[in-house]
């Protein structure tokens, strides 16, 4: 690929450009869904394409193609040079890059197992299988799985001496049921919602998670639902379950930490957000046991990676350390507003055609010190949540709210009976400081999201949250749904 990357370079700086990039990519992907006993999606991809990035005049420009060819890759590092310049006469003021020593380098996912040389009739019987153990359950009226996997082969390279090939691996699995009964529908899913588990991992993910022998329990919470007595109204202590919490660290946390909404240029389509940075070092955004960090090299993370797409080397740092805001999610443009040297290596894109932006990496709250056990034992009274059913966020994210499948009732240290239909709401910065326990590191899982939406045109990013169980006090929660 390299004689491609140095005609894209050279092909650049000859048309103008002070720096250019340009990133190859070929992907291959798979997925299969399985709905009530028969399979209803079965989809594979193979794509192939590059794009090209550049500053001209101080400003910048980007084009692509998916016919990799040499002309081709001289027509569009040209073409992205004239969209540097066109762009130039409206800039108000010159794109300038953080520093970056050159990278050259080779990284791949440890994975044990190739998902794309298991048989497909394996993962079908699998599939099938969750389905058919669910339908058994009776109330269950539809029962869904389905897998998916992703290989993206790409190739870096840019004018200060960048030349980086990873490969990279995404696998994916889940279910969910659904109980009709009394005038109402419940859902419940396994290992969590949206599609399930996700990871930067191989086969191995399926085989690690004990999917068959989960089915009957969610099957039959799913009915249990159906009869369960609504969310109370109510203020009281919160426990979240790990995956709840994922999405909470995902919306209030994630985004507002990423510098580009800070500084208005997602305002359009994402939002902004309330982390100024005149707040940087000064909020006190948590409580004193909260530490969140960002990580692109933590194992299994869907956004851990070598390098990020500008080329900068994976890091590891605090977002929030003892509850205090200390660390953005950056560019190699958005460091030095925040006086920064170096880019955190946030920029990613979705896939050859799309411009890099600012996207979350892996980011975990720290485990505390109790079992989960504990923690209930420990709360006189409250209401335990686990496995989201939807969300909302303003686009400041300050005021939020989030419904999940499954409550349970604690009185004295005890759940007595469960919930249907749960949902809490409240204010950001309000909510991480009533955060007083936090499980230990044995509760401690890796979540996936798989379909992060930031960017016009529209870009998918995977990213992972870690999160033990945690418990919030005097929060209000209440009912999502009427039934």
């Amino acid at each position: 690929m390299k004689e491609f990357t140095d005609l894209a370079l050279d092909t650049a700086k000859v048309c103008g450009a002070s720096y250019a990039d340009i990133r190859i990519i070929y992907t291959k992907a798979e997925r299969i869904s399985v709905k009530n006993g028969r399979v209803s999606h079965l989809h594979r991809h193979d794509d192939l394409g590059f794009g090209i990035r550049v500053i001209a005049e101080g400003a910048w420009g980007f084009s692509s193609s998916n016919k990799l060819t040499k002309e081709e890759v001289q027509r569009v590092a040209a073409e992205a040079v004239e969209i540097a310049k066109a762009s130039a006469s409206l800039k108000l003021q010159d794109v300038v890059l953080a520093s970056e020593p050159p990278h050259v380098d080779i990284w791949r996912t440890p994975i044990q197992k190739d998902p794309f040389e298991v048989p497909m009739e394996r993962k079908i019987g699998l599939l099938l299988r969750i389905n058919e153990l669910a339908l058994k359950i009776k109330g269950i009226k539809v029962a869904e799985a389905g897998m998916e996997f992703t290989r993206e082969h790409k190739f870096f390279a840019n004018t200060e001496g960048s030349f980086v090939e990873q490969e990279i691996y995404f696998s994916g699995v889940g279910y969910s049921v659904f109980a009709v009964g009394h005038n109402n529908m419940q859902r419940r899913s396994f290992p969590a919602s949206f599609r399930g588990q996700y990871m930067a991992k191989g086969y191995e993910l399926i085989e690690e998670i004990p999917l068959l022998e989960n089915v009957e329990r969610i099957a039959e919470e799913a009915v249990m639902l159906l009869r369960a007595r609504q969310c109370p109204d109510i203020t009281t202590d919160l426990i979240l379950d790990g995956s709840q919490l994922a999405l909470q660290i995902h919306e209030s946390i994630g985004h507002p930490s990423e510098l580009d909404r800070v500084l208005g240029t997602e305002a359009d389509f994402a939002g902004t957000s309330f982390l100024t940075p005149e707040k940087l070092g000064r909020l006190r955004y948590a409580s004193p046991i909260v530490n969140v960090v960002a990580d692109s090299m933590v194992p299994g993370g869907l956004a851990t990676a070598g390098y990020d797409d500008e080329g900068v080397e994976a890091r590891r740092w605090h977002l929030i350390k003892e509850g205090i805001f200390v660390g953005y999610l950056t560019s190699r443009e958005t460091a030095l507003a925040v006086g920064e040297e170096r880019s955190r290596g946030c920029m990613r894109a979705d896939g050859w055609s799309r411009i890099p932006l600012i996207r979350m990496t892996n980011i975990s709250l720290m485990p505390g010190d109790c079992t989960l056990g504990e923690l209930i034992s420990d709360t006189g009274d409250g209401v335990y949540m686990e496995t989201n059913k939807s969300w909302s966020i303003d686009q400041k994210r300050i005021n939020f709210q989030f419904a999940t499948e499954l409550g349970w009732r604690i009185k004295k240290g005890r759940k007595v009976e469960p919930l249907k239909n749960p949902s809490y709401q409240g204010t950001t910065v309000e909510f991480w400081n009533s955060c007083d326990a936090i499980c230990n590191g044995d509760h401690f899982v890796l979540w996936g999201i798989n379909n992060c939406g930031k960017g016009q045109p529209g870009q998918r990013a995977r990213m992972s949250h870690g999160a033990s169980p945690a418990r919030f006090r005097k929060v209000k929660v209440g009912v999502a749904y009427a039934r």
